[in-house]
């Protein structure tokens, strides 16, 4: 995206995109979150609804949790 951008505004010359990876930011918390949600999503509709129901409490409470649980790695 960020080269496409250059690009767009008339650069002609050769561009170098630099791309800065980091753990533990916001974005990378939000990455995290939707995989267990997509992960949870997935198993309901190939298990169907069994699969909510054999959560415990504290499972389900993780899943829609905005941040990690105590203890976890975030």
């Amino acid at each position: 995206q960020a080269t496409d951008r250059a690009y767009r505004i008339g650069q002609t010359q050769p561009v170098q995109v630099h791309r800065i990876i980091a753990e533990g930011t916001v974005e990378d918390r939000i990455a995290d979150m939707l995989a267990r949600k997509r992960a949870l999503a997935d198993s309901v509709l190939t298990g169907g609804e069994g699969a909510l129901t054999e959560l415990t409490d504290a499972e389900l409470a993780e899943l829609v949790a905005l941040r990690p649980a105590a203890g976890s790695d975030g």
